[in-house]
């Protein structure tokens, strides 16, 4: 029996905003992650009020799903009394867990009796750490550090059990699924710090590791142009291609980054994992499961390779081969999201959206994607276009058109259209 026959994994996905929290919980996630304000590892993300938490809080529990709030930064002296503050918000919010690596924050979380997950950020890498802050600590999830391999991962489950016998249970084990890897790897990085004087440690990044550089040989003055391998920026992280291996590893959660990317790609990843998680639990122990699998695989990550990504990696679950782990810079995503316009009005009773045609235009047959606060990220095929009350087999910019829809979405929405990279800048102009 492997472990994976025990329980279904838990699906976090990332929000920095309101957008991208429904689309998340609407593509299927069990949980969802959120900064407030400060003391998060993306302060760069649009991020939330902390008045936002009751809000945020109920509508992951309307969708059954778990809302976390992360608080993974390090903190200074001077922020003890905001830190206080923001955990006893969360507490009274309904927050399920704070995701932490700085001890003031493990000590406020038992304080305040809400649960505590420790980060990535900790470097967390061996059953006997796991152990240690189970007993002192109560902490029973574990964020552990991405140089952890898969055999190790596994080593950690079985010596748990060593050494806590049936309580080991009791310990959840959480890893990135997917998403941008940092070139220090657990994340404490301080070459923004140095070249900017803003810290990757407390989320501000400006990504350094990124960019092209020149380099000069003192002796003899030669020049060099690093940047056509970008030898320190890695790739981003994707197991979909190995995900079987790791669910059947009994990994308890699936964490998918991201609180700074779109709406769109919050949608499409948090729905792919979803749809090859679910295939897995119903399908692993048919005679048929491995042929099944590899042409879901397939065509996942088609839909996978269409959102922003800087080239996929396996990241160091097969081992530390940093070679294979770097090489580019900016998105090889295949698609590109292109605004179209805005929602004007949408008439509920004959479902037809009014569309002010901003940029690019569309056609009959074109895929159109609608964005908002109470909408999240909805994509509806265009069956038909009415102008003037007319018929018409294109909207073009500057139209105010009707487009039949299948689900409600808001006035104000935003309008996008995904198109081939090669099609993007005709369909700008």
């Amino acid at each position: 029996m492997t472990f994976s026959d025990k329980r279904k994994p838990e699906l976090m996905a990332p929000a920095g905003d309101m957008i991208s929290l429904r689309a998340a919980l609407e593509a299927g996630a069990d949980a969802v992650y959120f900064g407030v304000v400060s003391m998060n590892m993306r302060a760069s993300a649009k991020n939330f009020a902390a008045c936002e938490m009751p809000e945020i809080a109920g509508l992951c529990h309307e969708y059954g799903a778990k809302a976390y709030l992360a608080m993974n930064t390090i903190v200074y002296d001077s922020e003890l009394e905001l830190a206080e503050t923001l955990v006893e918000q969360a507490a009274a919010a309904g927050v399920d867990a704070i995701i932490c690596w700085d001890f003031a924050i493990l000590d406020l979380a038992l304080r305040y009796k809400i649960a505590a997950f420790v980060s990535t950020q900790m470097s967390v890498a061996n059953s006997s750490a796991l152990a240690f802050f189970y007993r002192h600590f109560g902490v029973k999830r574990f964020v552990l550090a991405r140089e952890c391999t898969l055999d190790e991962i596994l080593s950690i489950r079985r010596n748990l059990r060593a050494q806590l016998g049936e309580v080991a249970e009791n310990i959840e084990i959480e890893v990135f699924a997917h998403g941008a890897m940092c070139v220090s790897v657990s994340g404490r990085c301080f070459m923004s710090q140095l070249a900017f004087n803003q810290s990757a440690n407390r989320g501000e990044c400006r990504q350094p590791c990124r960019r092209e550089y020149e380099i000069r040989d003192l002796r003899d003055g030669k020049e060099f142009l690093i940047g056509q391998d970008y030898v320190m920026s890695p790739r981003d992280l994707c197991t979909l291609p190995f995900l079987d291996k790791l669910l059947a590893a009994g990994i308890d959660s699936l964490k998918i980054e991201g609180r700074g990317r779109s709406p769109e790609y919050v949608s499409e990843v948090t729905a792919c994992y979803r749809a090859y998680i679910d295939f897995y639990y119903a399908h692993h122990a048919d005679d048929d499961f491995v042929e099944l699998s590899d042409k879901l695989k397939e065509l996942l990550m088609k839909r996978l390779d269409a959102v922003f990504h800087r080239g996929f990696s396996e990241g160091f679950f097969f081992g530390r081969q940093i070679g294979e782990w770097s090489g580019g810079n900016g998105s090889k995503a295949t698609h590109r999201k292109v605004h179209v316009g805005v929602v004007t009005n949408f008439f509920k009773r004959v479902m037809v959206a009014e569309i002010r045609v901003e940029g690019a235009g569309f056609a009959q047959g074109d895929e159109l994607m609608f964005q908002g606060n109470a909408t999240g990220v909805l994509t509806q095929k265009v069956e038909s276009i009415e102008e003037a009350f007319k018929p018409v087999d294109r909207a073009e910019k500057n139209s105010l058109v009707g487009v039949r829809l299948s689900q409600v979405v808001r006035e104000n929405d935003q309008v996008y259209i995904m198109l081939p990279v090669d099609e993007v800048e005709n369909a700008r102009q």
